[in-house]
C-alpha cells in the first residue's frame, strides 16, 4: 500500500484525525496553527482558535467536543459557536491537550502535556457524561488513545517511554486494576504516537521519526507497515474505506522543510483494514 496526498495544507503539528460517521468527511488538527481543518469532497474549510486545539469527537450532525489547552467544549461547526464544558488543566499555563478519542461507552478520553514536552508534566483524564477524572498522572507525551471493539479495553501510550499499554475497562469504560505492557519500542528505537484499531482488534499505530504506520495484531505481533513519504507520521484514522494519516513538520530546519514539501501534509490510502465508526461522545 502506498499513500498519496489527502490535503495539501501544510500543519506544523498535525493530529487529532477524526471521521464523522454520519456526515462522512474528515476533521483534523493543526495543535501548533491553532485550527481545526475539514475537507468535505473537494471543499476545505478551517477554523482559527485563540488557543491550542488537538482531538474531538462527534455529538451530533452540528457539533463537535473538542479539547483546548484550557478546556473541553463543544464546537458548533455550521455558527462557529463554542460552549464551554469543564475546565482541562486550566490553571496550569505551562500544559496543552494532545491525543484523545472518544470510547464505546460514550466518553471521552484526553490527554495533556508540557507545551515545550517537560518530562511528566502532563496526564490522561476521562470525561463521562458531566464528570472529567484524571486517570493518569506524570505523563510526558500522551498518545496512542484507541479502544478495542466493544469498549474492553483501552490503549495509550507515553510516546516518551515508548511503551503502549492495554488497560481493561469496567461496563461504564472505566479503567480496573492495573495496565499491562501492550508494545515495548525500548530496543527498537521506535516512537509510538497516534493509533486507532479497527473492526479485529488490529492495532494501527503512527510511529513519530519512522516514516510509517505500523499494523499489530491484538497480541502485539507485527503485521505490516503502511510507508508514508513523510518522516514526522502522527495519527491515523479510518474513513470512507480508507485510512487518513496526519503528519507533522515541527521542528524542521528551513533546508529541512525545503527538501521535504510534503511534511505537515494529511496523507490518506486504500487498505484492506475495515476500521470502527468513531463513538459519539454523550454528554
Amino acid at each position: 500500500m502506498s499513500a498519496g496526498v489527502f490535503d495539501t495544507r501544510s500543519n506544523e503539528l498535525g493530529e487529532g484525525p477524526l471521521w464523522h460517521p454520519r456526515l462522512e468527511q474528515l476533521f483534523w488538527f493543526d495543535i501548533l496553527g491553532k485550527r481545526l481543518f475539514t475537507k468535505p469532497g473537494e471543499t476545505r474549510q478551517e477554523w482559527l482558535f485563540d488557543r491550542y486545539v488537538s482531538a474531538a469527537g462527534w455529538v451530533d450532525d452540528h457539533v463537535l467536543l473538542m479539547a483546548s489547552e484550557t478546556d473541553l467544549f463543544c464546537f458548533d461547526i455550521t455558527t462557529g459557536a463554542q460552549d464551554h464544558l469543564v475546565p482541562l488543566d486550566a490553571e496550569n499555563a505551562a500544559t496543552r491537550s494532545n491525543d484523545g478519542r472518544a470510547d464505546p461507552h460514550g466518553g471521552f478520553w484526553i490527554g495533556t502535556m508540557g507545551k515545550q514536552a517537560e518530562p511528566e508534566a502532563g496526564a490522561i483524564y476521562r470525561y463521562y457524561r458531566g464528570e472529567l477524572r484524571r486517570l493518569y498522572d506524570r505523563i510526558t507525551i500522551p498518545n496512542a488513545i484507541c479502544f478495542a471493539p466493544g469498549g474492553a479495553h483501552a490503549y495509550f501510550t507515553d510516546t516518551a517511554e515508548r511503551i503502549v499499554w492495554r488497560q481493561v475497562l469496567d461496563g461504564q469504560g472505566w479503567p480496573v486494576g492495573t495496565p499491562e505492557i501492550y508494545l515495548d519500542h525500548r530496543e527498537t528505537g521506535r516512537n509510538p504516537d497516534g493509533a486507532v484499531v479497527d473492526r479485529d482488534g488490529r492495532f494501527v499505530c503512527a510511529e513519530w521519526g519512522s516514516w510509517r504506520v505500523a499494523v499489530y495484531d491484538p497480541s502485539g505481533r507485527f503485521l505490516e507497515e503502511i510507508p508514508l513519504p513523510v518522516e514526522q507520521v502522527s495519527c491515523p484514522a479510518f474513513g470512507g474505506g480508507r485510512l487518513h494519516i496526519t503528519t507533522a513538520r515541527e521542528g524542521f530546519s528551513a533546508d529541512q522543510r525545503a527538501a521535504h514539501p510534503q511534511a505537515g501534509m494529511t496523507f490518506v490510502t486504500d487498505t484492506d483494514l475495515v476500521g470502527q465508526d468513531e463513538a459519539r461522545v454523550i454528554l
